[in-house]
């Protein structure tokens, strides 16, 4: 992948630069708000690394217009660790948030996941891992072969996490996709993914499949084949 990485500590550049060019991936660097922009005016990049604590602007400041000039994935490092900061770059257009100090395996995990979306993005209409199928045009869902009945709510927010699988999406989102209104109730969409673990997980009480990030939203843990 072409990754454009924005973060103006130079020992982190330092650190991953090696690691995503091994991998395969080509590389450009920008230690400012300005330059992310810049780079992204001129570049066609498929993923953005993205500080938040930039010199010249927040870097949630920038999403908007990053997607604005680029079709990117954007996956935000910071060492911010407030609920309210992941909840607003994830609405304000990113894709994934990753807290530093973290492992490299783990964001190259995100970013193995982030590229398998984009090869998948071409044919929308269905979801497949090795353990779910869903079809998003006839409302069919099938879990190890087995086909499982939901009911139209139900369906529309697990819809929305297997367009994301793998990434957070808020509750903001959630509730959008199941009550046109990002406002409603939370306890709503509480009570909706608790019926949808009943019927997908095998131990509801110890959910492998739709995992809760707390405070800010749900993340569908199996990735397309």
């Amino acid at each position: 992948m072409k990754i454009l990485l924005v973060d103006d500590e130079p020992a982190i550049a330092t650190a991953l630069a090696p690691v995503l060019l091994s991998q395969g991936h080509a590389i450009t660097n920008a230690d400012s708000a300005a330059g992310a922009l810049q780079a992204a005016e001129q570049g066609d990049f498929e993923l953005v690394l993205l500080d938040l604590g930039l010199p010249d602007a927040d870097g949630i400041e920038i999403i908007g217009k990053l997607k604005q000039l680029t079709e990117a994935t954007i996956i935000i490092l910071s060492a911010r660790h407030l609920e309210a900061e992941k909840v607003r770059a994830l609405d304000e257009g990113a894709d994934d948030y990753v807290n530093k100090p973290f492992g490299i395996e783990e964001l190259l995990a995100r970013i193995r996941a982030a590229a398998r979306r984009r090869e998948n993005a071409a044919t929308p209409q269905k979801f497949v891992s090795d353990q779910l199928s869903v079809d998003f045009t006839r409302h069919e869902v099938r879990l190890m072969g087995e086909e499982i009945k939901l009911s139209p709510k139900e369906f529309a927010l697990l819809e929305v996490l297997c367009r994301h699988a793998g990434q957070v999406v808020t509750h903001r989102k959630l509730l959008i996709a199941g009550w046109s209104d990002p406002h409603a109730d939370g306890q709503y969409l509480r009570s909706y993914v608790a019926l949808l673990r009943q019927k997908l997980e095998e131990d509801a009480s110890e959910p492998q499949l739709i995992l809760t990030e707390p405070g800010v939203g749900y993340r569908l843990a199996v990735l397309p084949l």
